[in-house]
């Protein structure tokens, strides 16, 4: 006699992966869900555990670890059938125009590239920026795949308290240090707390990584002035605050299009298109 809870499980995932069959006419959509379902390393084994834990179930030789692993695994089939359904939809809604763009190698390499950091990102909120890139990188070519894929990297490897900083500067280019953390935290910590540690951490990290930089001045062509020497001032003996309100952050150019990929709606990006 086969566990009753077992059947939930596999009727659940099977309504999930059912739900994702497209038609014959959305043949181009099959290979994208294929190449998402098989960039995911634990997919396979969760499918052979299932139909094992079925088989050794009807026999009473259950093991509880065993039950466990595939009742975490069963809700993290779930959450990927449910976010590739919304990937699929966003991408629908942008016609046959794009099918093309979809079945490209290249955009199918995108996709088992997002989808391994869709596996790996521990928030929610960092696979809502993980669905977004992608399906705004398969509505419109704005940047090259390079690009895509330097910004899936950025995604892996920076955190929540880094697109915080970074939302703040896209919203107010030109804001210092100081006034990051006022808007962000409030209260300001001592110097030499963990706190400030860490705020200096992520200004460094996206200072490094090319994300953000301190505002300069550029001529006509584009090139940056060296800034001129303020005069010698008495030192205060101490070092520069980690909440400088003198120096000036922006995004770079690469951050600017990384917000506009993974912060900005697809419909905005489809509307602002060249023809």
């Amino acid at each position: 006699m086969s566990d009753p809870s077992l059947d939930i499980v596999e009727e659940q995932l099977n309504e999930s992966l059912q739900s994702l069959e497209p038609t014959q006419r959305q043949r181009v959509y099959r290979k994208v869900i294929m190449a998402a379902l098989g960039s995911v390393p634990w997919v396979g084994g969760f499918l052979n555990a299932a139909q094992t834990y079925r088989e050794e179930a009807s026999q009473l030789k259950t093991d509880q670890l065993q039950r466990q692993w595939l009742e975490e695994h069963r809700r993290k089939m779930q959450d990927l059938a449910q976010d590739l359904e919304q990937v699929v939809a966003r991408l629908q809604s942008l016609g046959s125009e794009i099918e093309e763009r979809l079945e490209s190698e290249e955009y199918l390499a995108l996709v088992r590239k997002a989808f391994r950091a869709w596996d790996e990102s521990d928030t929610h909120q960092k696979r809502e920026y993980i669905k977004k890139l992608i399906s705004n990188a398969g509505g419109v070519s704005m940047c090259p795949d390079d690009l895509v894929r330097l910004f899936l990297d950025w995604l892996v490897r920076y955190d929540e308290a880094h697109f915080l900083v970074i939302r703040q500067i896209y919203q107010n280019p030109g804001t210092t240090r100081y006034r990051i953390w006022e808007a962000i935290h409030g209260e300001f910590p001592r110097e030499d707390s963990a706190e400030a540690d860490l705020f200096r951490m992520l200004i460094g990290d996206l200072s490094l990584g090319r994300v953000i930089r301190q505002h300069r001045e550029v001529n006509y062509h584009g090139q940056f002035l060296k800034k001129v020497k303020a005069p010698r001032t008495v030192s205060s003996g101490t070092f520069k605050s980690a909440f400088d309100d003198d120096e000036e952050y922006e995004l770079t150019e690469l951050g600017s299009q990384f917000v506009h990929y993974v912060f900005s709606d697809l419909v905005t990006r489809i509307e602002n298109a060249p023809d």
